[in-house]
């Protein structure tokens, strides 16, 4: 069990590094991190924080650079004027979406060259990835 885990870890991570460096956008790993979640519902920097597990003044500078870039905008929240909320431009949109592509179509051409078989065992593999994320 521990070869597999280690193995299987280690192919994750080669994957997830070989396609983040595939673009060409300029947002750093964590910084697209954030806009993914952003673009999932508006949240407050101590939510991301959270959920991206790091702290509030490193989110913090983070989302500023993200503000600054004009990816990510600030708002009052409706019911309390005191909270921050964050939100996506319609360039933050666009980056995602850019940025989804690029990574999609890498992987695209690398899946092309395996057989129907191969390709089915991928699926399988996904769901079961899934599975075990979401543990």
């Amino acid at each position: 069990m521990a070869a597999l885990a280690h193995d299987l870890r280690m192919a994750c991570m080669r994957v997830s590094r070989r396609v983040r460096f595939e673009t060409t956008t300029q947002l750093a790993p964590h910084q697209f991190s954030v806009l993914v979640r952003l673009s999932e519902q508006p949240r407050t920097a101590g939510d991301l924080a959270g959920q991206e597990r790091v702290t509030a003044p490193s989110m913090s500078r983070t989302v500023g650079a993200l503000v600054e870039r004009g990816f990510v905008q600030r708002a009052a929240d409706a019911r309390d004027g005191r909270v921050v909320v964050l939100s996506l431009t319609t360039l933050g949109e666009q980056v995602i979406a850019q940025e989804r592509a690029q990574r999609d179509a890498w992987m695209a051409v690398r899946l092309e060259g395996l057989s129907e078989d191969d390709r089915a065992v991928l699926r399988r593999a996904t769901a079961l990835l899934e599975e075990v994320v979401a543990r």
